[in-house]
């Protein structure tokens, strides 16, 4: 399948978001990206916070009822997390889903964007048909790295599908690609696969004006690094390979067992409280 045979272009593209914060139960689904990886939780070892819980946060302070589930699980491909998680999250009867899927099936397993589209299409089309607000995450625009630039291509289309999707179903888009301010080396953890606190941060912000809540969330804006020199830049592409895509790559190519898959974040919804400490660590 091509992109011109799944794309119609007699659909608008546009975000259907109905605005003012009125929901009362978020479920986010997905991968390590939803999860919060790269945003340590303050004061709990080992967690992760998030743009998920960012935005819980926000609207949770606008109705005393509101609850948030999150799904997500490090490392799902898009096909895993419909198995795992779609059926779920429309049991627990949201009002508001989001999902980000198919960056590990690009990044990692070399898959075709049209395929992952028909995919991720029939996902949304039964979270829309609940009557929920659905979310729906575009790529990152990758193109300023020397490694995920090479699938840039492949996001593009893969974003122009996810466009006709949300159209399709009424969706509203989460549009990460546009972000420019997401080319700043420190938006990005330090395996420039991830966020970093100030990245997540950056995203909660957008997702909510998206949707046309009103929120707390200050733009961050660190104060502009140097240009580096060749010779810093390929020390620092050197440290990136030696210890993250080197480390990845050994691990797709030795066979391992089947294992039971990781436990959702947060699994049932409840009541969020506001994290107080600093949202993005030091800048």
């Amino acid at each position: 399948m091509n992109s011109a045979a799944f794309l119609d272009p007699a659909l608008p593209f546009g975000n259907d978001a109905p605005g003012g914060g009125h929901w009362k139960r978020l479920v986010s689904l997905g991968d390590s990206f939803t999860a919060g990886l790269g945003d340590p939780e303050p004061g709990s070892p080992g967690g992760i916070r998030g743009w998920a819980d960012r935005i819980a946060e926000e609207l949770a302070a606008l109705r005393a009822d509101f609850s948030y589930a999150n799904l997500a699980v490090s490392g799902l491909v898009l096909q895993e997390i419909v198995d795992l998680q779609l059926e779920r999250a429309i049991a627990l009867q949201p009002d508001l889903v989001t999902l980000s899927a198919g960056g590990n099936d690009l990044v990692f397993h070399r898959r075709d964007p049209d395929r992952l589209a028909v995919d991720l299409d029939a996902a949304v089309a039964a979270l829309s048909a609940t009557g929920a607000t659905v979310v729906i995450f575009t790529g990152p625009d990758w193109g300023h790295t020397p490694v995920f630039g090479r699938i840039r291509g492949k996001v593009a289309v893969f974003n122009e599908n996810i466009r006709t999707i949300a159209a399709r179903h009424h969706g509203v888009i989460a549009d990460l690609w546009t972000m420019r301010e997401l080319s700043d080396p420190r938006m990005w953890d330090p395996d420039r696969l991830h966020f970093s606190p100030l990245g997540h941060h950056t995203i909660a912000g957008m997702v909510l004006d998206t949707l046309q809540v009103p929120h707390t969330l200050v733009p961050l804006r660190p104060k502009p690094l140097p240009a580096p020199g060749w010779r810093q830049t390929r020390t620092e592409d050197l440290s990136w390979a030696t210890h993250y895509l080197f480390p990845w790559m050994a691990q797709r190519l030795r066979p391992h067992p089947p294992e039971s898959p990781a436990a959702p974040k947060r699994p049932d919804p409840g009541p969020v409280l506001r994290v107080t400490a600093s949202p993005a660590g030091s800048l």
